[in-house]
């Protein structure tokens, strides 16, 4: 989700820390498919840089559907099911989901993997859809569903049938939370983690961030001042390959969604505000306020925008 952009001198590369970066206190890299940036005050030591890339490496073996000796590629492919170890800090991404699955009636739901499959948003990243014939049989087969179709034992997931995971609701911005961490615990207290706009602060200065208009990368709809908190947006043009077809889904349909085109999440850890940020294109604030604590920015088709009363920034539309 790539959709906010940091903005303090209406530069490409904007300064975001509370004084200017040292030699070597920007650590850009690719990883998941997309890019990186870490803005620190200090230089990250050469060990700290390899352990971070090391566990990036790691997710990705875990998490990513789109490579064949993925985790979840094993999951996909178990003709029968199975039962498949994960490791202990996946206890909270996919307690996250619960929750998440809970709070929109299903609407946000892991196992979307199959129809993001189905409409071409596939390991192949053919962008075609399923002939017709392929889609009914899926549809006859039973959509499966998270509360219905996985067993979880701990760290063990149980599974009866070939099942598609796809943690891109929230996996960006637990990845960022994951880095952040390793950053504390090397002592490191202001700084910025930027996965392609899934972003956490870290410091005492407020910085500002630019709310990217959906369909114009040059406009910004509005700002954000964040402090010491996570900014995640999602939007529907950004990973689209044809008219109607994009990535946000209603898992409950397998249709992507019409109404909404915007989110932006501001809450305390990535991980929340990432899957939140796909949480509003299903189920209304007020109904996800009596489970999470968050502000919100959100834009429908219409060009209408609204922001939630605590929502820190100003909107220009």
């Amino acid at each position: 989700m790539n959709d906010a952009r940091r903005d303090t001198e209406h530069t490409s590369e904007p300064a975001v820390l509370d004084s200017p970066k040292a030699p070597g206190g920007q650590f850009s890299f690719d990883a998941i498919g997309t890019r990186w940036q870490i803005d620190t005050d200090q230089p990250l030591s050469p060990d700290l840089r390899a352990r971070i890339l090391d566990r990036t490496r790691q997710f990705d073996a875990m998490y990513s559907r789109f490579r064949p000796d993925s985790l979840v590629s094993r999951i996909a492919a178990a003709a029968d099911g199975g039962r498949f170890e994960f490791p202990e800090d996946s206890l909270a991404l996919f307690g996250l989901y619960d929750r998440l699955y809970a709070a929109t009636e299903g609407a946000v739901d892991p196992l979307v993997g199959r129809d993001l499959e189905l409409l071409g948003y596939d390991p192949a990243y053919s962008l075609r859809p399923a002939p017709d014939e392929v889609r009914a049989a899926e549809r006859a087969r039973g959509r499966p569903t998270w509360a219905a179709d996985v067993v979880r034992d701990g760290t063990t997931l149980v599974t009866r049938r070939p099942l598609v995971i796809d943690v891109g609701a929230a996996g960006k911005g637990y990845l960022v939370d994951v880095l952040s961490a390793m950053l504390r615990g090397a002592g490191h207290t202001r700084f910025v983690v930027d996965g392609s706009g899934d972003l956490l602060h870290a410091g005492e200065r407020t910085i500002r961030v630019g709310l990217e208009h959906p369909f114009d990368p040059q406009r910004v709809i509005g700002v954000a001042h964040l402090q010491g908190q996570a900014l995640c947006a999602s939007g529907v043009a950004r990973r689209a390959w044809g008219d109607g077809l994009h990535h946000v889904l209603d898992a409950r349909t397998g249709v992507p969604v019409d109404g909404v085109v915007a989110t932006w999440v501001v809450a305390d850890e990535t991980a929340l505000a990432d899957g939140l940020a796909t949480a509003l294109f299903f189920t209304e604030a007020q109904r996800l306020a009596e489970t999470f604590q968050f502000a919100y920015v959100r834009m429908y088709a219409d060009g209408r925008a609204e922001h939630s009363p605590d929502f820190v920034g100003e909107l220009f539309t």
